[in-house]
């Protein structure tokens, strides 16, 4: 069995968070699709 130092880099992906304008762009169309289809089962009555 081998022990991998401390030293050594690994397979993992580094920095893979999104960018904050995606991100912020991703939640407002998310809330705005969420509130139009509350404006639209209130105002249609679906």
């Amino acid at each position: 069995m081998r022990w991998r130092s401390m030293t050594e880099t690994t397979n993992t992906v580094l920095d893979t968070a999104p960018e904050d304008t995606f991100y912020a762009a991703g939640w407002t169309i998310s809330g705005v699709a969420t509130l139009a289809t509350i404006v639209a089962i209130w105002m249609f009555g679906i």
